[in-house]
């Protein structure tokens, strides 16, 4: 049997929506595994018209926001799309990060309590129809193994693959071994032959994310520590312009994708390796938008 192609996360950029659901229409004819929608421009709303928009192919929120909504909102959508999909929308949770509670005007507890308290309540609701399968957004293993307790799968974003199997470890045996049960990882990617082009759009797309505690937590278990010091000693003495240069060569290998379609088609393998089984492409490209990064993503991937 052939390795299944990779999913794809996939953005509705506000003047492109109805553009979008073509791409999602042709993602699905090629063939690619399932797609993501990441929690910006609606990512729920997306998801409704991916239920009807495509026919075959698995979809789901990576992630909402556990706080963006009530649970009672969230349990009725999820039922909903369940059902007009046909079992194929999967509800990706989290709980964020402090940027976006501000957003949302979120107060929130701790994770991992917070996560445990909304799945419960979720799953409390009767009468609405059956629910979609549950995915937990994950970094650290204590995340991890609430998600084998509790859901029917995990994504991790940006996760390092060396740490891979550490981070698995989190997970009950039979859940590891359950090919039902999601392990997923949002892997930034940038398919060009020009290397050090590739670093530096990684470098500039996750700049953000660099300057987040949870996610420079996770990376120092990784193993990572002394480049999340010098962003540390950056982000203390006021310069932001500085931490791009922070994200080393190393990081960058362990947590992204980048160079010809080969090496990349290579690089996706080697993350099922290490455990995840079902590796979703974050595409950037060096020479053009989200449209032109599919474009490269799909040449690499053509039959």
């Amino acid at each position: 049997m052939p390795t299944p192609l990779p999913a794809i996360s996939l953005v509705a950029v506000p003047g492109r929506r109805r553009a979008t659901l073509e791409l999602a229409r042709e993602i699905e004819r090629r063939g690619f595994s399932g797609i993501y929608v990441p929690s910006m421009f609606a990512n729920l709303a997306m998801c409704d018209t991916l239920a009807l928009a495509t026919e075959r192919m698995p979809f789901g929120t990576a992630i909402a926001p556990i706080y963006a909504r009530s649970v009672w909102d969230f349990a009725h959508s999820a039922a909903y799309l369940h059902e007009v999909s046909g079992g194929r929308f999967r509800l990706g949770i989290g709980v964020s990060h402090a940027p976006g509670h501000v957003r949302m005007g979120a107060t929130p507890g701790t994770p991992l309590a917070d996560t445990r308290d909304f799945i419960a309540k979720l799953r409390a609701h009767q009468n609405i129809g059956a629910l979609p399968p549950i995915i937990v957004a994950t970094l650290r293993r204590k995340m991890v193994a609430l998600a084998g307790e509790l859901a029917d799968g995990l994504v991790f974003a940006n996760g390092c693959r060396s740490h891979m199997t550490a981070s698995l470890a989190a997970l009950p045996p039979a859940k590891r071994s359950d090919p039902n049960f999601l392990v997923a990882n949002m892997i930034p990617t940038c398919i060009t032959d020009d290397l050090e082009a590739a670093k530096a759009v990684h470098r500039r797309t996750l700049t953000h994310y660099a300057m987040l505690p949870n996610y420079r937590n996770y990376w120092k278990e990784a193993g990572y520590a002394e480049e999340m010091a010098a962003i540390e000693r950056a982000i203390a003495e006021q310069r932001p312009d500085d931490v791009p240069s922070c994200l080393s060569d190393r990081w960058l290998a362990d947590v992204t994708i980048s160079g010809s379609a080969s090496r990349v088609r290579d690089a996706v393998d080697a993350w099922r390796a290490a455990g995840i089984t079902t590796p979703i492409i974050v595409p950037s490209s060096a020479s053009g938008n989200q449209l032109k990064a599919l474009e490269e993503l799909f040449a690499a991937f053509a039959d």
